[in-house]
């Protein structure tokens, strides 16, 4: 019998918040900025189908414009994991954000299209064949689109199964750009590595070692990598002093932030709903 699903699907969960934070490439006018930067998730939440239709435009217009398909893969993500709830459209808009981050890599580099659907001694070998640090955005496209999909389809064990090779692409975009992003590649491993507790092979103290360096890399102005380390990592190995402690922070500090102000909201938002329910964790 397979083992329950339950708990990926619950830490799954906590990707939204780190795939909401990936800014959008080179969206024309700096729109990504407006995005980022507004403080009511309510005002994105509604504005938000509209931008999706510009950069549907923008790519049909120049459908191997590296930067513009990582814009829609990343937009896209943004949409389908933060504020879509109904099942099926989040399905549907996350396989929109994983379609134009495999065709950014694509575009980047043709002879690693449909790098996805590879064996995986394959996949890893055409990794290997991605050596410079101007590649990282359409790898990085890629592997958040990728991310979306597999959260809005975690039910399905063939979704869950390609993990291992966004953890592998993960671990590229830190050889090649460990900074990119404010490190964020850094907090996405570090929940994946507590998907599971250690006793079936998660890595929880490894887990923590990426939250911390992407505190350290972010300056600490991201506070959705405070927020994972307490809902991935202390709540796992049940520490409620750090859980604490950690919330208490992101809930002190001040949100607004160039990049960051709509994503520190949220986790804001969601630090308050675990502080919460933690007498009932813990």
């Amino acid at each position: 019998m397979r083992p329950s699903l339950r708990p990926l699907r619950k830490l799954l969960a906590g990707l939204a918040l780190l795939l909401a934070g990936c800014g959008f490439g080179n969206l024309p006018g700096n729109l990504s900025r407006a995005l980022l930067d507004q403080p009511d998730p309510e005002t994105v939440r509604d504005g938000a189908p509209a931008y999706l239709v510009l950069i549907d435009t923008l790519i049909e217009a120049a459908p191997e414009n590296v930067g513009r398909l990582s814009a829609g893969a990343q937009l896209y993500t943004l949409y389908a994991t933060t504020f879509v709830e109904d099942n099926g459209r989040r399905q549907r808009l996350a396989g929109r954000a994983r379609e134009y981050g495999a065709r950014a890599l694509c575009a980047e580099k043709k002879d690693l299209c449909a790098l996805a659907e590879r064996p995986y001694p394959e996949f890893a070998a055409g990794l290997e064949r991605l050596d410079d640090a101007d590649q990282v955005p359409a790898l990085y496209a890629m592997t958040v689109g990728w991310l979306a999909w597999i959260k809005a389809n975690s039910d399905d064990w063939g979704a869950i199964a390609d993990l291992p090779k966004v953890e592998a692409a993960l671990g590229r975009i830190l050889m090649l750009d460990e900074g990119y992003r404010g490190g964020s590649a850094h907090t996405l491993l570090g929940i994946l590595l507590t998907l599971r507790p250690p006793a079936l092979g998660g890595q929880p103290e490894l887990a923590r070692k990426h939250f911390e360096r992407a505190i350290e890399l972010s300056a600490g102005r991201d506070l959705g990598v405070k927020l994972e380390l307490a809902r991935s990592y202390a709540r796992l190995v049940y520490d409620r002093e750090l859980h604490d402690r950690l919330l208490q922070e992101v809930l002190a500090a001040d949100p607004r932030s160039p990049g960051l102000t709509l994503t520190n909201t949220l986790a804001q938002r969601q630090a308050r709903e675990l502080l919460a329910s933690a007498d009932q964790y813990f």
